[in-house]
């Protein structure tokens, strides 16, 4: 990628992090501690950076090593000399080997003002100089092993005209309910537009339990288990009065109650 004719006056910044309270404590610091410094555009996975690098050609780059669909590491791999980088990391080995390979330098997280403003003062030091190459180097470290997706902690439901942020604590089953899915707490109901497929990935499996191909059911929240004449379970709640039936392909979850 071809290098930009910088203002040095004016330098810019691309920041990729996929965590966005983590984002937004960077970017606060980073105006505290440098207001020059234009952030260009944020991002939130390994390939947005890419894009948003080849569309603003920034001077410099804070690269997360662990991101969704390519990681800092590949990220930077393809950059080449194209611009600075610094990484962002929860881990001091791939760091260490990637700022040995040539990269300005990184950012523990979480961020400290101390720590940054070093890292700040070896930017703008270097700034004045052409980006160091790392694809060699970075082709000889092994890419980080991928963090497990961490599972779903709270919805954002609609409700009329107002969006209500529901724990998955208080959330007593999920019901597909046409292009819907309906969210059923002890004392409401609303509506999201994830399937339950896709909840069923995403909520914690010893806490959540698909129950039938349209419910899943917070485990915590059942009272007891019916078997009727013909040997159909429902499933009966606490804090609710509808029974919900429990399909033949998932009465195996329920033969030791």
């Amino acid at each position: 990628m071809p290098a930009r004719e910088r203002d040095p006056g004016t330098p810019t910044a691309v920041l990729a992090e996929d965590e966005p309270l983590l984002a937004d404590e960077l970017a606060d610091l980073l105006h505290t501690l440098w207001p020059q410094l234009h952030i260009v555009a944020r991002v939130t996975d390994g390939v947005a950076a890419l894009h948003a690098i080849e569309e603003h050609a920034p001077d410099l780059v804070f690269l997360d090593i662990r991101m969704p669909l390519l990681s800092g590491l590949e990220v930077a791999r393809r950059v080449g000399a194209g611009c600075h980088i610094v990484f962002i990391t929860s881990y001091d080995t791939h760091a260490l080997e990637a700022f040995e390979a040539g990269a300005i330098d990184y950012v523990l997280k979480p961020p400290t003002a101390g720590r940054l403003l070093t890292t700040l003062q070896r930017v703008k030091d270097r700034l004045q100089q052409p980006a160091a190459d790392l694809r060699d180097a970075l082709s000889r470290i092994p890419p980080p092993t991928p963090s497990p997706r961490p599972h779903l902690q709270w919805i954002n439901a609609s409700r009329g005209a107002a969006v209500r942020l529901i724990t998955v604590e208080e959330i007593l089953y999920f019901k597909s309910d046409q292009k819907f899915t309906l969210v059923v707490t002890a004392d409401s109901e609303s509506l999201i537009r994830k399937t339950i497929r896709e909840l069923h990935e995403e909520l914690d499996p010893l806490m959540f339990w698909l129950v039938h191909r349209s419910t899943i059911v917070n485990l915590h929240a059942i009272d007891s288990v019916l078997r009727d004449d013909r040997g159909n379970l429902s499933l009966r709640l606490k804090n609710r009065p509808e029974a919900l039936p429990v399909s033949e392909a998932h009465t195996h979850l329920f033969r030791q109650m």
